[in-house]
């Protein structure tokens, strides 16, 4: 099964009727979960994801999310290891200087082996993971 990471600015674009991005996240996120994907987050992306929506129409689905994600064993908490790793590349400003988050996103990645993020944060391409759209 495909494995798909979701991250902030896919989720948030997907959401928001407003966002630059938002017809695109659609599209794409119609055709990964009519694939079957496999979705998989970090709690620091639904943080993220929780603080953006908090004055905005959807923060029900934030709180959707995670609820799922949880219950099915596919939010992570990532190791100490992993965020210390996390903050060595974000020092090194590796990733076309990606953010903290972006970088755990990364590592949490790279150990649960998944390939693609459903974003277009080229943050995530600098990182060497395909991005969705």
């Amino acid at each position: 099964m495909r494995r798909i990471f979701l991250d902030t600015v896919g989720l948030l674009a997907l959401w928001n009727a407003r966002d630059q991005w938002h017809q695109m996240a659609v599209e794409a996120f119609d055709k990964i979960t009519s694939d079957g994907a496999d979705f998989w987050t970090t709690t620091y992306i639904l943080l993220e994801c929780g603080n953006a929506a908090a004055r905005m129409p959807f923060r029900k689905e934030v709180v959707e999310l995670r609820q799922h994600l949880s219950s099915d064993g596919k939010l992570v908490e990532p190791t100490q290891t992993e965020l210390d790793q996390a903050w060595e590349a974000y020092a090194k400003g590796t990733a076309a200087d990606a953010g903290i988050v972006d970088h755990v996103s990364f590592e949490v990645m790279r150990r649960l082996g998944i390939l693609e993020a459903f974003t277009n944060d080229r943050h995530f391409a600098a990182g060497g993971f395909k991005i969705i759209f």
